[in-house]
């Protein structure tokens, strides 16, 4: 039986002889540039509202629990009572 050599120490490396090229100009290089179209810019500031209309509560209990204070306060509905209707008469000038 005979064992043949799956790799032979006779192989030719294609960059064995290879020689440098002669009057090769330099190569210039300019910095990298995006474009960003004005549709992909619109499409961007949607995104960054969506985002912060999704982390905006939907009810301010703030505002909420001080409109239900005043509701509490007997005096505070008078007073928008009467001021609605001086409202109400100045506007049709009574």
């Amino acid at each position: 039986m005979m064992i043949q050599k799956i790799y032979s120490s006779n192989t030719i490396n294609p960059l064995q002889n290879s020689k440098p090229v002669s009057g090769t100009s330099s190569v210039k290089y300019s910095a990298d540039e995006i474009i960003i179209s004005d549709e992909a810019k619109e499409m961007q500031e949607a995104e960054k509202l969506d985002a912060i209309a999704r982390e905006t509560p939907d009810v301010r209990a703030n505002l909420v629990e001080q409109v239900k204070q005043k509701i509490k306060n007997p005096d505070y509905l008078n007073n928008a009572i009467a001021s609605a209707a001086d409202q109400f008469l100045r506007a049709y000038g009574l």
